[in-house]
């Protein structure tokens, strides 16, 4: 992901690779920081499929807190 800030406005989405054509499922909109905190109360399987989208980047979730 591009660099950003905390207060950045992001999608946090579900990708549901189990449904046929993959499914995304929006679980919010709001800041990196809520959204952050948002994913990190997701089980293990859900984070797993979680993605964030700013206005110009998508980046896996699991991606972001390994990085």
């Amino acid at each position: 992901m591009r660099s950003t800030y905390s207060e950045a406005t992001v999608r946090l989405y579900h990708l549901d690779h189990e449904a046929e054509g993959g499914a995304a499922e929006t679980l919010m909109y709001g800041t990196l920081a809520e959204a952050m905190a948002m994913a990190a109360q997701q089980p293990e399987e859900v984070q797993a499929a979680l993605f964030l989208a700013t206005d110009n980047d998508v980046v896996a979730y699991l991606d972001l807190i390994d990085g």
